[in-house]
């Protein structure tokens, strides 16, 4: 027992010296058997705690009682730097289904674990998560998995989409279809992160090139795929395909920067700097709390700001990935006479929403309305005149911050430290700084006319 305890005090030192970085770790038993393979996004924190004290003495608890076994085999590790936490992902993928180590033997559970997909048979392919990959709709898909994580696998993807620009939604897009000529992208399109075939902004051919290249990046090692695409501009430029040259230009800065990470001061504005804490997990902790299947990237608020029934006005800010994208914010000078709040939110929700109401552009994931319960009535009487529903609108009542969530009547209190509240009060704050603003422009004009 000594000399166990002796073994994994070296292990642990051991880890202890390991190089900062992301990565995928090996444990191996005394004949050199590579028994369990796991990711990390810095690599001596993680190895290290499967061999402190406390970690060892509570195994079962912590580890599980499958996997507690495996502190009593290991002999030693190795481990493979990474890029970043996204190729980790991708690599501890390949080995776990190349090795079949001991202790990864329950990832060929289909049910428990996420898989992704990419509907090669879509005359623009999507590429998806899910944890059923033998659904009838993934049918004749590419299927890549399974994978430990869906979290990681989710913020891997959303990385990677930023390089090759596929898209992520369930849209049935066919080539033929003209009514692709009259609809309004989402707003991935304009931040680059799709190149958006719903709008017919890219052909079949050169969409399906971005979805080949996807494929082969996942599937090879980064340096191997980054050679491939610098011999194909090469190539492309010396046949005088400067378009298509440009592409694989664009993607090969892409690939070299996918883990560059913006300072605080370069994402956020000054009017949101109560905003600051990580927004993947806030919109993650949002998205469990209104019990949503699938990862919320895009969200909306709208907010009504007046001063005595007087110069009545409208606001509608956006956020991406938990970001302000101020682009797609906009003004609304309320024409309802009146000091009505409820007229006034039906009024903006029916003009901001009017072209996604008939299917002509995409809803954003969630829709936040200032206001308690009757304010998010008022706003959905305006989307219960519309064809097309939006996935979810939910309010945020002011002083007790309760959230109204549709079609239940019961408000969901959450706590102060909440980070899905965090992220509403965020985008709610600055939706009411944004309305004030313009709302204090108008009235200055009509102190000065007058």
């Amino acid at each position: 027992m000594a000399d166990r305890s002796e073994k994994l005090e070296e292990l642990r030192i051991k880890a202890r010296a390991l190089p900062k970085a992301p990565g995928v770790y090996l444990m191996k038993d005394a004949a050199g058997v590579v028994i369990y393979v796991g990711k990390a996004g810095c690599l001596p924190d993680r190895v290290s705690s499967y061999f402190q004290p406390s970690q060892i003495a509570s195994a079962a608890q912590t580890l599980g009682p499958k996997k507690a076994p495996l502190l009593d085999l290991v002999d030693d590790f190795e481990v493979l730097e990474c890029e970043g936490v996204w190729e980790a992902l991708l690599i501890e993928n390949r080995l776990i289904k190349d090795i079949h180590p001991r202790f990864n033997e329950s990832l060929t559970d289909d049910k428990t674990f996420p898989y992704l997909v990419i509907t090669l048979r879509d005359d623009f392919p999507g590429v998806f998560i899910t944890r059923d990959p033998h659904n009838d709709e993934f049918k004749g898909a590419k299927v890549l998995g399974p994978f430990t994580s869906v979290y990681a696998l989710r913020e891997s993807i959303q990385l990677l989409q930023r390089v090759f620009k596929f898209r992520t939604c369930t849209l049935d897009i066919r080539n033929g279809d003209e009514s692709r000529n009259y609809f309004r992208p989402c707003l991935l399109y304009p931040i680059k992160q799709c190149t958006a075939p719903c709008a017919a902004k890219i052909s079949k051919e050169a969409y399906r090139a971005d979805i080949d290249r996807f494929i082969r990046f996942i599937e090879s090692k980064r340096s191997v795929m980054l050679r491939e695409l610098r011999d194909e501009m090469q190539l492309a430029a010396k046949e005088l395909q400067f378009e298509k040259a440009a592409t694989l230009r664009d993607q090969i800065k892409a690939i070299e920067k996918l883990d560059d990470r913006g300072s605080t001061r370069d994402n956020w504005q000054p009017e949101a700097e109560g905003f600051l804490m990580d927004p993947k997990k806030g919109l993650e902790s949002l998205r469990k709390t209104l019990e949503m299947d699938q990862p919320i990237r895009c969200v909306e608020c709208v907010d009504i700001a007046h001063l005595m029934g007087g110069e009545t006005v409208g606001s509608k800010v956006c956020f991406i990935d938990g970001k302000p994208f101020k682009n797609a914010y906009r003004r609304y000078k309320i024409k309802t006479v009146g000091n009505d709040d409820y007229a006034a939110i039906r009024e903006v929700v029916s003009r901001r929403y009017r072209e996604a109401g008939v299917g002509h552009e995409l809803y954003p994931d969630v829709i936040i309305i200032d206001g308690g319960l009757g304010q998010l009535h008022a706003a959905q009487e305006a989307f219960a005149e519309l064809p097309v529903k939006p996935p979810m609108v939910i309010s945020l009542a002011k002083k007790e911050e309760l959230i109204y969530v549709q079609a239940k009547s019961q408000a969901i209190r959450l706590g102060r430290e909440n980070l899905g509240l965090k992220f509403c009060q965020a985008i709610r704050d600055e939706a009411h700084r944004f309305a004030q603003h313009y709302h204090h422009i108008l009235r200055r004009k009509k102190v000065v006319g007058e």
